[in-house]
């Protein structure tokens, strides 16, 4: 495929824009992820991995309790205005934060406070902004922009965990926090720049339509949706807690600071990369795919759990992230393009809900067993919810070519 059609969502004027925008205040947002884990792990603890594990379950605990709430308002309200707002709260968040640790004021139940007003704003942004891409595109290219939107997201995080690394040795994690808030800017403008006509607005859902209840069962009703939110449920809980994976084997294992820390996470994101950019490739994802992904998965967790040294366990860490973002990408854009457009909201919700609202179940887990077994046996976790995800994955995959056998 030519890089053309690889980046064919770019010729859309809206998408261009809020693309632009996007990887700005993602770039921003990765930066205050490294921060906040580092100030956690090494000021205001004694490389306490629990706590990291608190913040993080705090930040992605609303996720799942406003469940009831987030998926019916990005069907039921405008994506756009809604999105401003959240924005505008993300910054508001993040410039408090970085205020109170540039003044040296900053406790550790301060940060969870932070924390859980982070996780409640992003409950209500990330359904909407997720069923966002289809409103600026259309069903043509939704597929391939929703993996660019993780292209830049992992573009990010590529960038932001290496420049956190040397702003907080250089200038401290406070004004890594208030770079973050200046940062939501461009991601607001973009929003005001879009060509609002020209947007791709679905009907609103029903009023009557049954908000919560009625994702529950139209999931319920689709196998094909229900072993996908299996998977996300394993991957996300106990799988994709890399915050504490690579700050606990850098500090632990291989006794870096926080530079090292920033490489680290920048070479997940590398391989994120790579995987995003692998699924822009392909016009409609499958279960196959997502069986492979996860299973390989896995096997690089594994591999980076026993690694000896730094070097190969960022080589692995490389290799993990292209098939964690593999799985995540595609199991995005097939769930979007196989479900009702008046459901998309709730549907995506229960989706962000189980990858991001299981975190607060197996972080404190992870932390937990990283404290107390080891870094190592931590990461073996996430190598087993690989391994057991793809089983789930085969298994619906064969009940489905059982079906279309024809009978002799």
């Amino acid at each position: 495929m030519s890089d053309t059609r690889l980046f064919r969502s770019l010729r859309v004027y809206n998408y261009r824009i809020w693309a632009g925008g996007a990887l700005v205040s993602n770039i921003g947002t990765w930066m205050q992820r490294v921060a906040q884990d580092w100030l956690v792990l090494t000021v205001l603890t004694d490389h306490n991995a629990s706590a990291v594990g608190i913040t993080m379950a705090l930040q992605f605990g609303p996720q799942l309790l406003l469940l009831p709430f987030t998926g019916y308002a990005a069907d039921r309200f405008d994506r756009r205005r809604l999105i401003m707002l959240t924005q505008a709260l993300l910054g508001l968040l993040a410039l408090g934060l970085g205020l109170v640790t540039v003044t040296g004021a900053v406790t550790l139940w301060q940060v969870y406070a932070f924390a859980l007003g982070l996780g409640c704003v992003t409950a209500f942004d990330g359904p909407a902004r997720q069923v966002f891409v289809n409103d600026l595109v259309g069903e043509t290219y939704l597929a391939n922009a929703v993996a660019l939107n993780s292209t830049s997201f992992n573009s990010a995080r590529m960038i932001g965990p290496a420049v956190a690394g040397v702003l907080i040795a250089a200038i401290g994690t406070g004004w890594v926090f208030l770079i973050n808030a200046a940062s939501f800017a461009a991601v607001l403008g973009s929003l005001f720049l879009l060509r609002v006509d020209q947007l791709h607005t679905p009907l609103k859902s029903d009023r009557r339509a049954g908000g919560l209840l009625e994702g529950f069962r139209y999931v319920w009703r689709r196998p094909d949706l229900k072993a996908m939110m299996v998977m996300l449920f394993l991957i996300g809980t106990f799988g994709f807690n890399f915050p504490i994976y690579i700050s606990t084997m850098s500090v632990s294992i291989f006794h870096g600071g926080a530079d090292q820390y920033g490489v680290l996470t920048s070479a997940l994101a590398i391989g994120s990369v790579g995987g995003a950019l692998m699924a822009a490739r392909r016009e409609r994802p499958d279960l196959r795919l997502l069986s492979v992904s996860t299973l390989v998965f896995g096997v690089f967790s594994a591999l980076a759990a026993v690694s000896p040294n730094v070097v190969l366990f960022a080589a692995m860490l490389t290799l993990t992230g292209f098939t964690a973002l593999t799985f995540n990408t595609s199991s995005n854009a097939l769930m979007q393009l196989t479900t009702d457009p008046a459901m998309r909201g709730r549907v995506m919700a229960l989706r962000m809900a189980v990858i991001m609202g299981g975190t607060p179940l197996g972080a404190p887990i992870v932390g937990w067993l990283a404290d107390h077994a080891g870094p190592r046996w931590a990461m073996m976790v996430a190598a087993a919810s690989g391994v057991i995800a793809a089983a789930v994955a085969a298994r619906l995959v064969l009940q489905q070519r059982l079906r279309q056998r024809p009978e002799q």
